[in-house]
């Protein structure tokens, strides 16, 4: 739940949002009780449309700020920085695709009922009424990407195959979901990098999310070594060097032999940490500790090639020299 001091800061956030548009509400409307109705019959512009653009235009700044207002009393009861975030990353995630689909319905709208104010245009609009249909084929075609797009939105905010800072692999490049907007979303690249992908990219193709049902990861290390190396001491310096490591959740402590190639035979390391910065801290300390460890204890194990030469022979007597 809130801190007592949180839920504060956070209604004078939403009383300061809300308050100036209200006061431009109530003002208007007792401007328009107080004043005559023949008052502005002598100016060239008709008064009673400007008070309704106004009005319009005032009702679309309240309900926007009270969709924001909406959107900051759900998301301050969960906190994304924690270390289990997960339903704190699906919240957050359907409220900024939602609040961002509610402001864009309510700014149409306003637009649209301004414009009927309006009585020139509203007498062509009821005109082209009878022409509406292929008017809409036309735009429907026209405005097929931008649909997709929206309905994509929409899919991405309830079914979720990503969320705010999931860890994803795209297009070969490892990051995080940073924003998700109507259109497109941003990964943020592990070097700082931003990714821009089409918001319905995530529905059409396949792609890797490393958290989409916990923020916990597992991370690999592979180490190759000479076919005489004793499996059983790495394992035990795998344990000791997991057990110094802050960055393990002391989940998962795997060691084993999973490749025998020509050459070499190949050894993984698989650890756990609470999440992805931590896990990729510990798996880059676990193959330094564990190269370090070859090194100095068993550097005659040390991946190596192997050339035998055949006795040299006499030519003449066809026996080795």
């Amino acid at each position: 739940m809130i801190r007592n001091e949180t839920q504060e800061v956070i209604w004078k956030k939403i009383l300061r949002r809300l308050s100036l548009p209200m006061s431009f509400i109530i003002i208007l409307s007792v401007v328009s009780v107080a004043i005559p109705s023949g008052f502005f019959d002598d100016l060239p512009i008709n008064a009673h449309i400007i008070q309704s653009i106004i009005f319009n235009i005032l009702i679309c700044w309240l309900l926007i700020a009270a969709i924001k207002s909406m959107r900051l009393i759900v998301l301050a009861k969960y906190d994304i920085k924690s270390e289990n975030n997960l339903k704190a990353r699906k919240i957050q995630t359907q409220m900024v695709v939602i609040e961002r689909i509610l402001i864009v319905m309510v700014l149409l709208f306003a637009f649209a009922v301004s414009l009927l104010s309006f009585p020139k245009i509203r007498q062509v609009g009821m005109s082209l009424l009878a022409s509406a249909g292929i008017a809409g084929i036309i735009i429907g075609f026209a405005a097929q990407r931008s649909i997709a797009l929206f309905l994509a939105g929409f899919q991405i905010a309830f079914t979720q195959p990503i969320r705010l800072d999931d860890v994803v692999i795209v297009e070969g490049e490892w990051g995080w979901i940073e924003e998700i907007t109507l259109t497109y979303v941003v990964v943020r690249i592990w070097d700082k990098r931003r990714l821009i992908v089409p918001i319905t990219y995530f529905i059409d193709r396949p792609f890797q999310n490393w958290t989409r049902t916990t923020s916990e990861i597992l991370g690999t290390v592979f180490i190759y070594v000479d076919y005489g190396f004793p499996v059983d001491a790495m394992r035990e310096e795998l344990t000791r060097i997991l057990e110094n490591a802050k960055e393990w959740d002391g989940q998962v402590n795997v060691l084993q032999v999973t490749d025998a190639k020509e050459l070499t035979m190949e050894i993984r390391a698989l650890v756990s940490a609470a999440n992805s910065p931590a896990s990729w801290d510990l798996r880059v300390k676990v193959r330094e500790e564990l190269i370090k460890f070859v090194q100095e204890k068993y550097p005659q194990h040390l991946p190596r090639t192997r050339v035998v030469l055949p006795d040299p022979i006499d030519a003449k007597n066809k026996k080795p020299v």
